[in-house]
């Protein structure tokens, strides 16, 4: 190749690959108001964002994956806590966490009322945004693991040694599997459980650690302070995770004003047949 071809060559790519990026740029911008469902910006969710520039939530927190490091993503913070959580917690952080315990401390900015409706009015919206999955990890939000105890598959039961899933061994079958699916469907569903609780005692993240959680509900059904409807520990564990506030636990951190934090929108995100496996899997959280 000569210089001439050579000078050919370069300007020819330069162009193609900048034809290139403008189509691309282009259509970028074609999608955005149905990815980011731009009809839903309202008043409430622009003053939510200045709300977040105002207080500089970004010099410590990340949207989309941008921002600082030293607290939790919130890309889709108002599906994994909602909006009862958040404002609670908006208003006074150290009623939930303290640094002591979690080496972290979220300072009281001294919100209005106004400006906090906003702001989670902005991060619902933001949590509505087709994201691409982006980014692709799990919000932390303790120092606790996200992950307690060893999960069924590895703890003996009632009814015997514990069936392992490593290689090498005998899959687990009939109740065994039931119950096995049900912790995947702990780990997966939407927000996924391990989100808020941790399987090891003592390890109280947004929600209360669920070790015991078999004999703690026992003890409240035989309570005269219960106000539910369950019957029996199947129907007390089915009622706590498709109507949470149907009973609230008094003395914690995990409800206001009678509502329980707990998302109570289970019932139409997770199957019947996932919500009987997932009630299989927390009976053996003895």
């Amino acid at each position: 190749m000569n210089n001439r071809q050579a000078r050919l060559f370069a300007v020819g790519s330069t162009a193609i690959a900048a034809l290139v990026f403008l189509v691309l740029t282009l259509d970028s911008h074609r999608q955005f108001p149905e990815l980011t469902h731009s009809e839903n910006i309202t008043p409430q969710v622009t003053h939510g964002k200045d709300v977040w520039h105002k207080y500089n939530c970004i010099n410590c927190h990340t949207l989309f994956g941008e921002g600082a490091y030293y607290a939790p993503d919130l890309t889709k913070i108002t599906e994994h806590r909602g909006e009862a959580y958040l404002q609670a917690y908006m208003r006074d952080p150290s009623q939930f966490y303290d640094e002591q315990t979690h080496r972290r401390l979220m300072p009281k900015q001294d919100l209005s009322e106004e400006e906090i409706t906003d702001l989670i009015a902005f991060l619902d919206w933001v949590s509505k945004v087709d994201n691409q999955g982006w980014p692709p990890r799990p919000i932390r939000v303790t120092g606790a693991p996200a992950q307690g105890a060893q999960p069924f598959s590895s703890k003996e039961s009632d009814e015997g040694p514990a069936v392992q899933k490593s290689a090498g061994t005998t899959p687990v079958t009939g109740e065994d599997d039931y119950r096995a699916q049900g912790e995947s469907v702990f780990e997966t569903a939407t927000p996924a459980c391990t989100s808020c609780h941790s399987t090891a005692p003592g390890a109280d993240m947004a929600g209360p650690s669920l070790a015991g959680v078999v004999s703690r509900a026992r003890e409240t059904l035989q309570s005269e302070d219960y106000e539910g409807n369950a019957e029996d520990l199947e129907g007390y564990l089915r009622e706590a995770i498709v109507a949470p506030s149907a009973h609230i636990v008094s003395g914690g951190m995990y409800s206001s004003g009678g509502t329980s934090f707990m998302p109570s929108n289970y019932e139409e995100s997770l199957t019947e047949e996932e919500i009987d496996q997932l009630v299989a899997y927390l009976a053996t959280l003895k």
